[in-house]
Parts: structure tokens; sequence; C-alpha cells
């Protein structure tokens, strides 16, 4: 006979790697930026990926052999571009991977790119459901999809369920673009900067945000609140592809953000990541834009469109160049403070292996290969983030 399934309320407890619970008329939604930051934006692009839970996931302690979640994800659609896969949620067991799954249905963001139009539709919750799970005391994680905004609704399971206790591991605070959201990765945990965590045996707090790493003061306030024991910054190729700003605004806004940051967490050890490679950006500026000869073939693609003739907009070639040098200046004073050039972690030959398959985001094996690496170079005997005598 099977065992009926109770309730558990959805507390902030269970909950990790959000910077806030916003209670909506239909459940709980996890945001990635808090109310302050998020009252200052007014770009829908952000407002959509900081909404997206990419790094947050519920942290049970449950003997459950089943355990059912109720959630309304957003579906984007894009005009013009093929249908995109649900989001994908991944199970962990005492911190080994043991499911997946996916909830249909749901809300629908239209995106329509050319006229810079989000249209939303509401729709109705779906159910996650895991079974077959071991009959044993056990820590459960569900990291929820890296792309899909996700209201949970209900959590219901054969035994009782409390948050998981705390894990003792140092944070690790990251913010970069759409690549440290995760992109293209097939699932939340296989994004670079879970992988990098993984390995380097610390809790991550992603603040990657898609299109969103631009340099914008919330976001540095919102990093200087937050507790932290590591922090990473990547930077680059929003810089380039929005064109958002010229050669004479990038200095002065990099200085502000890491004095943003210093001010909350003056010792911290700081990375600063510049862009990896990539072939379109590497020497043309943005705007970047929709290829229509891959969206005439069925399949999305990115091409830049500025003009390499102009000084004064950002390549990456230039930011990497900036970036260098504002690191090496400020660590004369802070030595806590390091480079790491993207090139690094993704280079030229590494795309002629793995190469971007929409000329702008790595897929799963290239994640991989960059978290990996990022591990390497930082939570190495001799990186910045070394934790000695931990």
């Amino acid at each position: 006979m099977n065992t009926p399934l109770t309730t558990t309320p959805l507390v902030p407890e269970l909950i990790r790697g959000a910077h806030e619970l916003e209670r909506t008329d239909r459940g709980l939604l996890p945001h990635r930026l808090p109310a302050r930051a998020r009252a200052q934006n007014t770009d829908p692009q952000m407002a959509m990926v900081e909404s997206q839970p990419s790094g947050v996931r519920l942290a049970l302690r449950t003997r459950a052999t089943v355990i059912e979640l109720d959630t309304i994800p957003t579906k984007r659609l894009y005009v013009g571009v093929p249908p995109r896969p649900d989001g994908v949620y991944d199970l962990r067991v005492d911190g080994e991977l043991a499911g997946r799954g996916t909830v249909s249905g749901g809300d629908v963001l239209e995106i329509d790119v050319a006229a810079g139009t989000f249209t939303p539709g509401r729709g109705e919750a779906g159910t996650l459901r895991f079974e077959g799970l071991a009959d044993r005391d056990k820590d459960v994680e569900i990291w929820l999809p890296h792309n899909e905004t996700t209201e949970l609704v209900e959590l219901r399971a054969d035994a009782p369920i409390a948050p998981a206790p705390p894990s003792g591991r140092p944070v690790w605070l990251h913010h970069g673009s759409s690549i440290s959201h995760g992109s293209d990765a097939v699932s939340p945990t296989t994004i670079w900067p879970v992988i990098a965590a993984d390995r380097g045996g610390v809790d991550l707090i992603n603040l990657g945000l898609g299109g969103g790493a631009l340099l914008d003061p919330f976001t540095a306030r919102a990093m200087r609140e937050t507790s932290a024991d590591l922090l990473s910054v990547k930077l680059g190729i929003n810089l380039a592809n929005a064109d958002l700003m010229r050669l004479r605004a990038l200095g002065p806004a990099v200085h502000g953000f890491l004095d943003t940051l210093r001010e909350g967490h003056p010792e911290t050890p700081l990375v600063v990541i510049s862009a990896l490679y990539c072939p379109i950006h590497e020497h043309t500026p943005g705007p970047g834009a929709m290829d229509p000869e891959a969206l005439a073939q069925g399949r999305v693609g990115f091409k830049a469109t500025g003009d390499p003739s102009d000084p004064t907009r950002l390549t990456l070639t230039t930011i990497r160049r900036e970036l260098e040098r504002i690191v090496g200046e400020r660590a004369e004073s802070d030595p806590h403070l390091s480079y790491l050039d993207g090139r690094a972690l993704y280079g030229e030959e590494d795309s002629v292996e793995l190469p971007l398959p929409d000329g702008l985001h790595p897929d799963t094996a290239a994640h991989r290969r960059i978290g990996e690496r990022f591990a390497e170079r930082a939570f190495g005997p001799e990186g910045p983030f070394a934790l000695r005598g931990r």
C-alpha cells in the first residue's frame, strides 16, 4: 500500500542560492537580486534573467522515497525561433546526481527580439515527481532549472521533510553573463560555476545574469551586501555585444564596481575574469544581433554588427587589455585582488574542438571544460581561492 503524501510548507530555510523569495498569489518566486535592485532596473531582459533560478536549489533532509514538487515554470517563446526545450530539474542525493525531470505547461513569455517586446501569458502549475529514493535519512537537493523562471507552489513527500543542515563550506559569490548563468548547458548542475563549485568544495551563489553583466551599480550593491568568503566577477562579452558604453566609460565603471564590492568585502579574495574566446567579438564590437542566415536554416546564431575601425568601441580584445591594466594597478594596494584571462578557460584552440554552437554560448561539454579549468586555477594550491586548512 502506498504511503499518502503530506505537504511540507515551502519556507525560506528549505531554499538556498536565492537572494530573496517573493510571496505571490500562487506560490513562492525565487529572486537572485534583491527588491531594491529590481526597483532600480528598467530592462525587461534583466528582470527576466534575475528571476531564472540559476544555482537555486531546495536543500532537504528526509527519508522520503517519493517527493513531488508543484511549480509554475515560465516558458520563453522567441518569435521566429524554434521552441526551447522544457527546463530541467536535477535531483541530488547525498551530493550525487540521482535523477532529472521537467515540468510542462506553466506561464509563457513571448519575446520579439527585433521589436524588443516581452509579452506574458498566464498558465497552470505542473508536477515534478521523483520516486524510488532510498528509504533512509539522506540529504536531498532539487536544483531548479537554471534558465526557466520557476514559482514554487507545493512540496509533498511520503515522509517528513526538514531543512538540510548547513554544509559548513565556504560561500563563493560569482557574477557574470549568460555563460555564467548557464547558457546552453543541459541542466542546472552542468553549468560551469556549479562544476567549479563542486570541485572547489564551496557553496555557490550564482549571479550569472544572461545579458546582464553590464557593471550595473545595483548589482554591485547587491554583491556588497551579500555574505561571501570568495568573490569573482566575469566581464566582457555583454559589454561588447550590448554596445552600451565606449572606451572612455569602461575604466571608471570597472573601478566603481570594484570599489563597491570592496566596501562590503575589503579583504575577501576577488578574481576579475575576462571574456572567454568568442570569434565574433574578438575584434568586432557590438551591437550583437541574431544571424538571419541561421534563422533561415531554423537555428539560432549570433553575429557582431559594429564598426571595427572605431577605436572607441569595445571589442573583447580591448576589454581584456583594460581589465588586466586596471586589476594590475589596483592589486598594488589590494593583495587579495587578481586577474584571470578568460581565454585560459576557453581559448582559440578550444573553439575549434568545441565550437560555440550559436557563435556566442558554450554547450554542455564546453561548460565542463571551463568549470574544471577554473577550479584548477582558482581553487588549486597556488590559486587565489586556495582555502588552506579548511
